[in-house]
């Protein structure tokens, strides 16, 4: 490993760490942050530097997010739910977790599915007009 790595990973831990802190303090102002894009700024930057100029890599990325975004809702969803149900932290995370997973897996499969659909289109032959 080397000191690229640990970079990234102590940039990485900080901004989380700073989120917990502030959540003590103000748990909307850390949950705001939190979802804010910082996570992928930085694996945006990442990837950029790892692969500069790699567009296609970066637009299937930025995809990615954009349809992880339904999974992440339905994540905070139920676990808004279960705390309103009072539930502890180890159920509420059980329940939500298996809710992300689900749809997770289901994301995939669009995503999948998507691809292919396009790959199929756009490798198809114009029709021939005489």
């Amino acid at each position: 490993m080397d000191a690229k790595f640990f970079l990234k990973l102590a940039i990485t831990v900080v901004i989380i760490i700073f989120c917990s802190q502030i959540g003590r303090k103000a748990p909307t102002l850390a949950g705001l942050i939190a979802t804010a894009p910082i996570t992928t700024l930085i694996v945006l930057m990442w990837l950029w530097s790892d692969k500069s100029g790699d567009f296609k890599l970066m637009t299937d990325y930025t995809v990615g997010v954009l349809w992880g975004i339904i999974p992440t809702v339905l994540f905070f969803l139920a676990a808004f739910f279960c705390f309103r149900k009072h539930l502890s932290i180890l159920p509420t995370l059980a329940v939500s977790s298996a809710i992300w997973l689900v749809s997770a897996v289901v994301h995939q499969l669009i995503l999948i599915l998507l691809l292919i659909e396009k790959s199929h289109f756009f490798n198809q032959k114009a029709p021939c007009v005489r």
